[in-house]
């Protein structure tokens, strides 16, 4: 830590709230950046990666569009609108340019602790899905950011792909499936948890668990005080920082109307939970190879899209299939019943009613999966996995998002599926809300934090050196991007081991 005067609380370059994958990557790159930065890491939890970048709370997709449906909606003329999916495509790719940087200069170890090729793939039933999907493929094969992507409508070929989803599966219906052979899963709690055993071996940073962030205020000085109890002892302490970073989860919201920058007006969440049904037979397990994404039931939130899911998680392979959506107040896992009621207040109330009122079919949707039986749920599996046992599948829980609501000029308050960064307009403090795609976009968020509060230091011929070297792939304009993706793909997975 910095010194600080007499009587004075020691003084920090940057306060990272939440032990999770954005605050790891974020705090990563400044360290790589400028070593000499003093750092704090305030995790409320005893341990870091808990929430929403435990493997078990989240999709562990890698999220890059080449399988979620819902990136590619369908214009009102018939075409398929591809930017969003060209997006967060470009985004996960900086992903993956940073951990294989990290991994070639030791910080990461070997990446199969983390990150394994796993096919995603897109499965469609019935003529008009099977048009819409064919129609996206060729949409998305014009990008080279989906180079490789594969439409089939051959049975004996998807037979082939997904055995253990055409097990029991007989009539004549009309399906079909795209492949892309580059998809990964990412186990998000073990990637955390190295980037973070990196940076507390150095001796600029201090990670701290179990350290409730309650209240944090900016004095005349420039400085945040971050009003921090220690949850062992009771104790509460002061920390001072020059910058702070908010990526504490569904803890984010409460901590940065605390805060009362006005950049945070109007802003407001509406939570989301979310459950599994785990394979708990490993003969079916190893039976299925893919990340297979189907299309969203109408009314339903995009991060409920149904996926059967192959993973890796703790170096054990695993099968889940899900979410199903619930419905709970709490902002966080590990949160408080009372967590909705206290983040509504004077400036967000109105923004949050309205988008209330514009998503009654949403309320709807999440109360039917709330009172779904596991008898329904089992049934939502077998159209995916027809032969599907009930003896073979657990429920558990997964974990829980706070979806962004904000006051839109013109429009009112406005529900968002996305993330969000959220930053004060001197760039000392910085918030991240939202969830999907989100751990995915983890260092995309991190380079828009620094353009938005170092861009000083950003614009120097250090940093920028050092960020060519770290991420390859930030900064290149979109024509560049298409000359280059190949080969930038091909150095990444030669490093991480992947098979594309």
């Amino acid at each position: 830590m910095s010194s600080s005067p007499a009587g004075g609380h020691p003084v920090v370059d940057v306060a990272l709230v939440g032990a999770g994958i954005m605050s790891a990557t974020l705090g990563a790159i400044l360290r790589r950046l400028e070593p000499g930065l003093s750092m704090v890491v305030l995790e409320r939890l005893d341990q870091v990666a808990t929430e929403s970048s435990s493997a078990w709370n989240n999709a562990g997709t890698g999220h890059s569009a080449f399988c979620e449906l819902n990136y590619t909606p369908e214009r009102a003329d018939g075409t398929i609108d591809i930017s969003k999916a060209e997006k967060v495509a470009a985004q996960f790719e900086l992903s993956r340019h940073f951990w294989a940087s990290m991994v070639e200069s030791g910080v990461l170890g070997d990446p199969r602790r983390f990150l394994h090729s796993v096919p995603h793939m897109s499965f469609v039933v019935g003529a008009e899905g099977v048009d819409f999907l064919h129609r996206r493929c060729e949409a998305l094969s014009h990008s080279p950011l989906f180079a490789g992507l594969q439409f089939c409508d051959d049975r004996r070929v998807l037979a082939d792909w997904l055995p253990l989803m055409f097990e029991g599966r007989e009539g004549d219906e009309v399906l079909a499936a795209t492949r892309m052979d580059a998809g990964t899963d990412v186990d998000f709690g073990a990637l955390t948890k190295r980037l973070f055993e990196s940076l507390a071996s150095s001796s600029t940073v201090s990670l701290g668990l179990e350290q409730e962030v309650r209240d944090l205020v900016r004095k005349d000085d420039g400085l945040w005080r971050l009003k921090v109890r220690d949850r062992r002892s009771g104790e509460d302490r002061i920390v001072r920082a020059r910058f702070v970073f908010i990526g504490a989860g569904g803890g984010a919201l409460r901590l940065l109307e605390r805060s009362e920058i006005p950049e945070a007006e109007g802003y407001g969440g509406f939570p989301v939970s979310g459950q599994w049904l785990r394979c708990n037979n490993p003969q079916v397990s190893a039976r299925h190879r893919a990340k297979v994404y189907g299309r969203p039931v109408e009314g339903s939130p995009p991060m409920s899209m149904p996926h059967l899911d192959t993973r890796v998680i703790d170096g054990h392979r695993e099968l889940l299939f899900g979410p199903y959506a619930g419905f709970s107040t709490r902002f966080l896992k590990r949160g408080s019943l009372l967590d909705l009621p206290r983040s509504v207040d004077l400036g967000n109330l109105l923004p949050m009613l309205e988008a209330g009122a514009d998503n009654v079919g949403l309320m709807g949707y999440l109360l039917g999966q709330v009172l779904e039986s596991r008898e329904e749920r089992v049934e939502a599996l077998r159209e995916f996995y027809p032969a599907a046992r009930d003896a073979d599948w657990e429920l558990v829980v997964a974990g829980q998002r706070v979806q962004v609501i904000k006051d839109e000029p013109g429009r009112g308050g406005v529900l968002e599926f996305g993330t969000e960064l959220v930053a004060c307009a001197d760039g000392s403090l910085a918030a991240l809300l939202g969830a999907s795609p989100g751990a995915s976009t983890a260092v995309a968020v991190a380079l828009e934090v620094l353009e938005r509060c170092f861009p000083e230091r950003l614009a120097g011929a250090d940093w920028q050196a050092e960020l060519r070297v770290l991420v390859p792939g930030h900064g290149l304009g979109r024509d560049e991007l298409r000359t280059r993706c190949g080969a930038l793909r091909a150095a990444d997975a030669r490093v991480l081991g992947l098979d594309a």
